[in-house]
């Protein structure tokens, strides 16, 4: 039995490779260097829109626009949380935080559900106190330019945002890109809204204030969700079998007794125990662990780490850890009795 570890030990002394944890660092900076350009750019795009938005918002007094610019400052803001998790997440491992600090990216999570919470409570009291209230647009082909404006803004962003979530495997980036992009879709409904008010129908507007609410609570919903997925440690299924297949097909394994996966921000982190033929010695059995590794990081997209734990075969009812245990004991209470 041994076990082979992607962090230095017995590998390094028997058969160095270039899959160890610091080649990969190299990569991983760089990711997060994307992420956070990505972040920073969209976050100015954003900026933008909203700022131009707000401003035929004063002028016309459209709820509906300002539920949609309220939308498009929270969805600005969310690339504050990230970034910060995106730069604390470069941060080494430590001896308290041995796993490192990728998890940072899903507190930032947490944070951006609350941001869009809050945008929807915030254009849902605007819109009924507009219908107790009613008050006339004006200005009305600037509201509908700027439904225009928030639509192509949103797009832009969500695109390059989901672009680089994806290179980089960032699925909070990716969904801050989604996000984005229901955002647009938001943005047309004012469109509706001026052309209702053009029509004389004066309850259009708060009428799609509180649509433009509810579709923020879908969103809420589905941001929520991802967020709750990473701090459950869930993965795509498919990723489990991609990994397994690759274990499997690793000369010398004859099972795969166990296989884990967890997201640790946007890299992936995998441990497995590979049962192999009993008669092998240690360094066979190494060189087994050292080739699984190395399947796992060139089959997984973004896997970063791998534990990988070698066991012997055994016939139904044998229960190798303990026999070995046993005999390993009884050898050193032989030893100190010499």
């Amino acid at each position: 039995m041994t076990e082979h570890h992607h962090h230095g030990g017995l590998r390094h002394l028997l058969k160095p490779h270039s899959h160890d944890t610091a080649d990969k660092v190299d990569p991983a900076l760089e990711s997060s260097r994307e992420g956070l350009r990505a972040l920073w750019i969209s976050l100015a795009g954003l900026g933008v829109t909203a700022v131009l938005q707000a401003l035929i918002v004063a002028l016309s007094g459209s709820v509906a626009l300002l539920g949609d610019t309220l939308h498009n400052v929270a969805d600005a803001l969310t690339a504050v949380p990230l970034g910060i998790a995106f730069v604390i997440g470069r941060r080494a491992a430590t001896r308290a935080y041995t796993y490192g600090f990728g998890r940072a990216e899903d507190l930032a999570g947490i944070v951006i559900v609350l941001v869009i919470a809050g945008s929807a409570v915030a254009a849902g009291w605007f819109a009924v106190d507009r219908l107790l209230d009613p008050r006339t647009m004006t200005h009305l082909p600037w509201v509908l330019a700027a439904g225009v404006v928030g639509f192509l803004g949103n797009e832009i962003v969500a695109r390059y945002r989901i672009a680089v979530g994806r290179r980089i495997g960032s699925a909070a980036l990716v969904a801050d890109g989604l996000h984005a992009r229901t955002d647009g879709f938001t943005s047309l409904a004012v469109v509706l809204a001026a052309g209702g008010a053009w029509l004389g129908w004066g309850w259009a507007d708060p009428v799609v204030g509180l649509a433009i609410t509810a579709a923020i609570v879908f969103v809420l919903k589905d941001a929520a969700r991802e967020v709750y997925r990473r701090l459950m440690d869930r993965v795509d299924p498919e990723l489990v079998d991609q990994a397994e297949q690759a274990l499997r097909a690793v000369p010398g394994v004859v099972g795969v007794s166990g296989l884990r996966l967890r997201w640790i921000g946007h890299r992936l982190h995998a441990e497995a125990a590979l049962v192999v033929d009993a008669g092998l010695s240690l360094v066979a059995a190494h060189e087994i662990a050292a080739d699984a590794e190395h399947q796992l990081t060139h089959h997984v997209p973004r896997l970063t780490g791998a534990t990988v734990h070698v066991d012997p075969a055994s016939h139904p009812g044998d229960d190798h850890h303990a026999e070995l245990s046993h005999h390993r004991r009884d050898r050193l209470k032989i030893g100190g009795a010499v």
